[in-house]
């Protein structure tokens, strides 16, 4: 089953599931959740039913209830299509695990494609890919460069970051998780070449041959910094740029889940990270990303570079025939 499929192969049990989603979109959540508990009753292994049992008992701040409701999805749903432990990481019943949680961020941006721009430019106010833009071209400036020769979007989802790219690139990837975000992007002809491949998997044991890479709204699916980075330098040219943005948070903690099941990164903490990557930190700013729920999210805008290789002399210091100093 995927997360888009519904239907629990049961008339009777559908047909309350559609009254509990009638209930919900009312206001009524405890009656909705009385349905589906009498859904699930009828069918007890519809992972998709308990993934909406446990949020309608998170809405009505049935902290156990949601719990128990994910504890069932987990157990079913092996390919974490649902994101089970995410949701209880973020409750505190259970740890959020290593990396990114590629299966329910696959399933997510299968779901979501459709209305991907509608929704996060239209309605909240996105402006990531613009921000970027505007940064990597003050650097630009800054540095002479007038083109980059390969450029490498990460998580490119429907192109917004590689039409602004586009212009300055000569040849463009876009690499992606989602197979329908790919087709998505794929009718606007932006890109030279289009791979579905998970990013750190996508960068592995490529050559260092990329002297641009971007993730916008990206690294908050992949949880902690390092682990990404590490991956990302290999793949650099000396001197290659990456471009990317983080949500951010003031905290000591350097990276936390948040209900959204975004991670969160520290400001500090993400400086360090960079640091202990080998980069060089060309543009470092805080700003607001988008709205969620009316409300603010801060992040971080990262321009960074990779040093370029130092040329030195042949018979520089000791070297042979040198005069060496008693």
């Amino acid at each position: 089953m995927t997360k888009t499929s519904y239907s629990s192969g049961d008339a009777i049990a559908d047909r309350r599931a559609g009254y509990a989603r009638m209930l919900a979109a009312d206001g009524e959540i405890a009656a909705a959740a009385e349905l589906m508990q009498q859904a699930l009753e009828l069918v007890p292994e519809w992972a998709a039913g308990w993934d909406v049992l446990g949020d309608y008992y998170d809405k009505l701040g049935d902290v156990a209830g949601a719990i128990s409701a994910w504890r069932h999805l987990e157990a079913l749903d092996d390919a974490g299509v649902f994101g089970a432990r995410l949701k209880l990481a973020v409750h505190g019943a259970g740890p959020a695990g290593e990396g990114t949680a590629v299966s329910y961020v696959e399933a997510l941006f299968d779901q979501y494609a459709p209305k991907f721009e509608r929704a996060l430019v239209g309605k909240l106010g996105y402006r990531v890919p613009e921000m970027l833009d505007e940064l990597l071209a003050q650097e630009m400036a800054l540095l002479g460069i007038v083109r980059f020769e390969r450029g490498l979007d990460l998580g490119c989802g429907t192109g917004l970051m590689g039409e602004r790219l586009r212009g300055k690139v000569d040849h463009l990837e876009g690499v992606d998780v989602s197979a329908a975000m790919i087709a998505e992007t794929a009718r606007k002809g932006i890109y030279d070449r289009l791979d579905k491949v998970e990013l750190v998997a996508a960068l592995h044991g490529r050559r260092a041959d990329a002297d641009l890479m971007t993730a916008a709204d990206v690294f908050i699916y992949c949880g902690a910094l390092q682990p990404v980075l590490a991956a990302v330098v290999p793949a650099l040219q000396p001197g290659g740029m990456i471009a990317f943005s983080l949500e951010a948070h003031d905290g000591e903690e350097a990276v936390f889940l948040r209900p959204s099941l975004r991670y969160a990164h520290g400001v500090a903490a993400t400086r360090d990270a960079l640091v202990v990557a080998g980069l060089d930190i060309l543009r470092f700013e805080t700003v607001v990303l988008r709205l969620d729920r009316g409300a603010p999210i801060n992040g971080i805008l990262v321009i960074a570079r990779k040093p370029p290789l130092e040329v030195t002399a042949a018979n520089d210091g000791a070297g042979a025939g040198g005069d060496v100093a008693a």
